[in-house]
């Protein structure tokens, strides 16, 4: 393994640390700064929308320094954002400081993506991106839960230093030992925009959205779920979600391994089994060990997806795949925002904590058709390019010349 690799795991764990610690500290923060609940949770959706707007933003400004350079930048920017945030005299502030950490975010990630996969063989290139996404994935185990036991004995603001900490050690660890690979020659903006015409990119992208979606739309409402249906105590919910991040875990470096070899099938597989098992959800919520083993199997499944659908970006924007990756780390966090929108408007219509079980479902579902129909579209298209080679005449021999 290049340790290229792991300065941006690093990075990648700080970055994900971040996005999900202010779930488990919003009663401390709301406390600090006499705002509501509701209100403290604007650090939350501020944070989601600065990933999908910052992502094509950030990634399109670095189009003219080469990639190690952004993603120093980037991690610079991640640091400046967590101590604003740390030491925010007033609400307004922290807020500000969640998004100009979340700018950070989905450039990171694409550029990041590109950065691994040409660090490898092609053979390696899934397995290299997922071994980036696993310090996301191990931060839903150890950073998140570290961090709000630290927030909740010392004081969320030591959270948020110790994130910017983990910023200047993935930053450092980017500057040492991340290649300065020359920029792309000849790739300009337009080249990057000219992905999006492409309509494997376009369908990868929403199975991403929905995809991933189907996940967040179930354990977004985790906690009423677990305390009001399966009978745990609140303080339960920080171990469930370390089963779910475990599920996380296992499920990238899976996903790494087999995306590769066996992409297609990989997402009919994970998909077609994360709608089953969200559908089950509905059940299985209703008893504890099935609860949980079924936490841990939504996790798995929904991150088995997501190296095979970066990877997926990549191949099919390859002449120019920075701004695409970009994006698609956006589409999931505008997946993770449908989807928690979806499910409280099911709770409110009186349907009960296990019905963004139903919507997770429908949404995984819908990732599957787009996947079938993705791939039916390539089969037709290499079918159609195999016709037209095939009635292209041979070139006329040129007779020898007489001497």
């Amino acid at each position: 393994m290049p340790l290229a690799l792991l300065a941006l795991a690093i990075g990648a764990f700080g970055i994900g640390t971040t996005e999900f610690v202010i779930m488990g500290l919003l009663p401390e923060v709301a406390a600090d700064f006499q705002v509501s609940i509701p209100a403290a949770g604007f650090l939350v959706t501020g944070y989601a929308l600065g990933v999908v707007l910052g992502a094509p933003l950030m990634t399109v400004l670095g189009t003219r320094v080469t990639r190690k350079r952004m993603l120093m930048i980037l991690m610079g920017l991640f640091v400046v954002g967590n101590v604003v945030s740390a030491t925010a005299p007033v609400f307004e502030v922290m807020l500000a400081g969640r998004v100009i950490a979340s700018l950070a975010h989905g450039a990171f990630f694409g550029i990041g993506s590109v950065v691994a996969a040409d660090l490898v063989a092609p053979h390696k290139k899934a397995g290299a991106i997922a071994m980036m996404f696993t310090g996301l994935t191990v931060a839903n185990v150890v950073g998140v839960p570290l961090g709000t036991y630290i927030g909740q004995s010392v004081g969320w603001r030591a959270t948020f230093f110790a994130v910017a900490a983990l910023g200047v050690i993935g930053l450092l660890g980017v500057a040492r030992l991340v290649p300065d690979q020359p920029r792309a020659e000849g790739v300009r903006l337009r080249h990057e925009l000219a992905a999006f015409r492409n309509v494997q990119v376009l369908l990868a992208m929403a199975m991403t959205v929905l995809g991933f979606g189907g996940v967040f739309a179930a354990i977004t409402y985790i906690t009423p779920m677990m305390t009001e249906i399966a009978g745990y105590s609140a303080s339960s919910v920080t171990w469930l979600l370390v089963l779910f991040g475990l599920g996380m875990v296992g499920g990238n470096l899976l996903g790494g391994k087999f995306a590769d070899r066996h992409l297609m099938p990989l997402l009919y597989v994970s998909l077609g089994a994360l709608a089953v098992v969200l559908s089950l959800f509905t059940l299985t919520a209703h008893n504890k060990i099935a609860a949980a083993v079924t936490i841990v199997l939504i996790g798995g499944l929904g991150f088995a997806t997501v190296p095979p659908l970066q990877k997926r970006v990549l191949d099919q924007a390859a002449g120019a795949p920075t701004l695409a990756s970009a994006v698609n780390i956006g589409a999931f966090n505008l997946g993770n925002a449908l989807s928690a929108w979806l499910g409280g408007v099911v709770i409110a219509a009186g349907l009960g904590y296990t019905a963004p079980n139903w919507v997770g479902a429908v949404l995984a579902a819908s990732a599957l058709v787009l996947a079938v129909v993705s791939s039916t579209l390539e089969r037709r298209t290499a079918t159609r390019s195999r016709l037209v080679a095939s009635h292209i005449p041979e070139p006329a021999a040129v007779p020898a010349a007489r001497h």
